[in-house]
């Protein structure tokens, strides 16, 4: 016998729309009851608003942040998951990946007596000063249930001394998107040049990181190829604030504001080599065979540096920009393209979405789910 679930689903950024679009609608279609939450996290609002509208995933609410200070924007999202709770009184409460929202929704849900899932269970990238490793940290202790997207994932959980039988290797929902969307692999003759993305603090905030990173990109036109760089909003008011923009001005560098999924899908297929500071980028090219070096000297993903398709390369000293070429030759090499296009992606199959559904729906789901209270009152030690 199946199980229809009320499931309240929080969304706060852009790449949580692009993955949990897939999800909702495989929730729906198994017959369960959704509400999603724009929790209001998203740099513009604008550009969100119609990336929601793109993958059709609309919000049932959506909450408004205060502007700043980033103390008053952190309160508020923590109230605003508390009123979710309370307004939609859900049977569980089913959030994706590592930003503020999760952990706001994720303790909002122990606060309220409702079960929690997490999807992306189980990345650690082992870096405690990471934000982002805290919330998934935070998630872990409170999820019924860890929804991995890869086996190493799961291991990860299971060193953590998460219970088996809480853990599913389902993929990731990402794939489902490029899947549905019927983004596919180019063959590796008709690619061309080097695809850049960069937005994290720690490789924009700091003036000095943000010089390696011009060089870097400088270095990529000149060395690899022609390069296409949609640069953050962030990024474009640090470069401007430290007087660096004019550096990024060469004919084999494009330079363009943010651009939507497709248009972003379409200049990774297309490119011999991703460098970036984004995870999600790493999920997609791997998809798509295209090799990454990413900006960073840690990683969630793992999966690719095991294979020798990922290389970590993180701005951290005056030789990251030899460093950041040095790998980008190895994977626009023959031998790197043809060993990153052979390989199959680690990160799902298509059906990330389907999978969750029937999880939540399978009856035997329903032990999983419940919050009971433990009884030693026998006398008994918990180990």
């Amino acid at each position: 016998m199946s199980r229809s679930r009320h499931v309240l689903v929080p969304f706060g950024t852009r790449p949580e729309v692009v993955k949990l679009a897939p999800v909702v609608a495989a929730l729906v279609a198994a017959g369960h009851r959704v509400d999603v939450v724009d929790t209001g996290q998203h740099a513009d609002a604008a550009m969100a608003s119609q990336l929601q509208e793109a993958l059709g995933l609309v919000p049932t609410h959506r909450f408004a942040l205060p502007a700043e200070p980033a103390s008053a924007r952190t309160g508020a999202l923590h109230a605003d998951a508390a009123t979710a709770l309370a307004r939609f009184r859900p049977d569980l409460v089913l959030a994706l990946g590592d930003t503020n929202t999760v952990p706001a929704y994720a303790l909002a849900a122990r606060g309220a007596g409702v079960p929690f899932a997490h999807v992306e269970a189980g990345l650690r990238s082992y870096n405690m000063r990471s934000v982002e490793e805290v919330n998934r940290r935070v998630a872990a202790a409170i999820a019924q249930l860890h929804l991995a997207p890869t086996v190493r994932a799961a291991d990860s959980l299971l060193r953590e001394g998460v219970p088996a039988e809480r853990v599913f290797v389902v993929g990731n929902p990402v794939i489902d998107t490029l899947v549905t969307r019927g983004v596919t692999p180019v063959p590796v003759a008709e690619r061309a040049g080097v695809l850049v993305t960069a937005h994290r603090p720690t490789n924009v905030d700091d003036p000095v990181r943000l010089a390696r990173l011009v060089a870097v990109v400088r270095g990529l036109a000149e060395r690899v190829g022609p390069v296409t760089f949609p640069v953050h909003p962030r990024t474009t008011a640090r470069l401007a604030a430290a007087g660096l923009t004019g550096a990024l001005d060469h004919p084999g560098i494009t330079l363009t504001g943010p651009v939507d999924h497709d248009t972003l899908m379409g200049a990774l297929r297309s490119s011999a080599l991703a460098v970036t500071d984004s995870g999600g980028i790493q999920e997609e090219a791997a998809h798509l065979g295209v090799p990454v070096v990413v900006l960073r000297s840690s990683t969630p993903r793992w999966e690719g540096v095991a294979a020798g398709t990922t290389t970590l390369a993180g701005l951290t000293d005056d030789g990251a920009a030899e460093a950041v070429l040095a790998a980008a030759a190895a994977h626009t090499s023959a031998a790197g393209q043809a060993r990153a296009a052979a390989l199959p992606c680690p990160y799902g199959d298509g059906t990330t979405g389907a999978q969750i559904a029937a999880i939540l729906a399978d009856e035997r789901t329903d032990a999983l789910l419940e919050l009971t209270e433990p009884d030693f009152t026998d006398g008994r030690l918990p180990w």
